[in-house]
């Protein structure tokens, strides 16, 4: 499997405002266009947090755990839709009721996101889909700070967890 280069995303400002369209092979060949994504942290009833492994296949930090749910926003798509439409396609899940936590700008010297980060309690069944994820499991808080600055998690996750999760404990 391989992702879509010419999937279209929107082209965003650092408030949200869609100004552009870009393909997801222009957004992410080192021009740094600034486009959208939206993320779930998943916690069960315990405070574990469900991290996902990136497939070996994936154009961006294959093979590390990530966060439980990340995706682009698509062109004409609001970051409401984009997220139930990720949640069911990565993890099976239709029914959570998502937290908006914040947004902030990531950005790598191959691409910049506007992150809309998001979390909710979960405690039915995941479902990782066996054609995008390579699997995902939960995650003491422990465990993912043993992880953090050893290669095994995604940059972004770490910068992000310990923004807006680790800190509040």
């Amino acid at each position: 499997m391989k992702d879509n280069l010419q999937e279209l995303f929107p082209l965003v400002d650092e408030e949200g405002t869609v100004i552009g369209k870009a393909t997801r092979g222009e957004c992410h060949n080192g021009s740094r266009l600034l486009h959208a994504v939206v993320h779930l942290h998943v916690f069960n009833a315990q405070g574990d947090v469900y991290l996902q492994k990136r497939p070996e296949w994936k154009d961006i930090q294959p093979g590390k755990w990530d966060t439980a749910v990340g995706g682009h926003i698509d062109y004409g798509e609001t970051p409401e839709l984009a997220l139930s439409r990720e949640v069911r396609e990565e993890l099976g899940i239709t029914d959570f009721t998502p937290e908006f936590i914040g947004k902030y700008v990531f950005d790598s010297q191959r691409e910049r996101e506007l992150v809309y980060v998001n979390r909710t309690t979960y405690t039915g069944e995941v479902k990782p889909s066996e054609e995008e994820l390579d699997g995902g499991r939960f995650w003491s808080m422990q465990e993912i700070r043993e992880a953090m600055g050893q290669g095994i998690l995604t940059p972004n996750f770490e910068r992000e967890f310990q923004r807006f999760f680790l800190n509040q404990e």
